[in-house]
């Protein structure tokens, strides 16, 4: 048997066979439906523009429907990603914070310039306040999402602010209301919500309800009813709900102090 030729000092190394790299991609249905809320939210903005204000409100409201379902497809198609939640993200603020506070700019906080100077500069900073808290909660959402408990949110949601501002600005427009009328009470509304979203108030977030499980006759009736009333006149309840959504947080938050006052006593 003759030993094999060893490999001398000077020979060459064998060449290291190349690697494949792994494609990097995104998951299509969670982020089409991101893609779409965000469309959406910048449509609102066009609209406002043209001063066409109810579809201006009716794109926001389809841009919270769209927000909602994105998430609920990603967990349910187990496509959640690390994009997927920047992008959300970025979709949120247009569609939750820029558009909401521009559309009710144009349509109301703009006129306040005809009361005067001071009033005009109101209006323009209300809208920015608006926007600037947006940001700020929705910050401050990404960095406590795996801490927070699950049941609350802290602070008014963005998508439920931008539904009292699309609410009000949709259903004063129904009502033809003139901005003389319409700008101071727009402004505070639109200030309170900002402040709402970056306040320790605690919302509550529905996320325990489980459509799966049965549910007592009673409450499809009372579907239906609530259904048959928001058909009235949709802008109305449409805005009171929102409303009334926005004064739970403060309002439960009062009855939770009282209550640990009567314990404590």
């Amino acid at each position: 048997m003759t030993a094999e030729p060893q490999r001398k000092p000077t020979d060459e190394p064998e060449p290291e066979k190349p690697t494949r790299l792994r494609r990097r991609g995104i998951y299509l249905l969670p982020n089409l439906l991101t893609t779409a809320a965000l469309f959406f939210g910048f449509y609102a903005i066009v609209a406002a523009n043209n001063a066409d204000y109810q579809l201006a409100a009716v794109a926001i409201f389809v841009a919270m429907v769209m927000d909602g379902l994105d998430g609920r497809v990603a967990r349910l198609t187990n496509t959640q990603s690390d994009f997927g939640v920047q992008y959300d993200s970025l979709s949120d603020m247009v569609s939750f914070g820029i558009a909401p506070a521009l559309v009710v700019y144009q349509w109301s906080l703009e006129g306040l310039a005809g009361v005067g100077p001071m009033a005009g500069k109101l209006g323009w900073l209300g809208a920015f306040t608006f926007s600037a808290c947006a940001a700020l909660r929705l910050a401050r959402f990404n960095t406590q999402a795996g801490v927070a408990d699950k049941r609350y949110f802290q602070g008014l949601p963005s998508p439920a602010a931008a539904a009292v501002l699309a609410g009000m600005v949709w259903a004063g427009n129904r009502f033809e209301l003139s901005t003389a009328y319409s700008g101071f009470p727009a402004l505070a509304i639109t200030v309170a919500a900002g402040i709402l979203m970056v306040s320790n108030v605690r919302y509550y977030s529905f996320k325990e309800v489980d459509f799966r499980y049965k549910v007592p006759f009673t409450a499809v009736v009372i579907l239906v009813l609530i259904i048959v009333f928001a058909s009235l006149h949709p802008p109305t309840m449409l805005f009171g709900a929102a409303l009334a959504y926005m004064a739970s947080g403060p309002v439960l938050t009062v009855l939770r102090r009282r209550q640990r006052r009567h314990r404590g006593g």
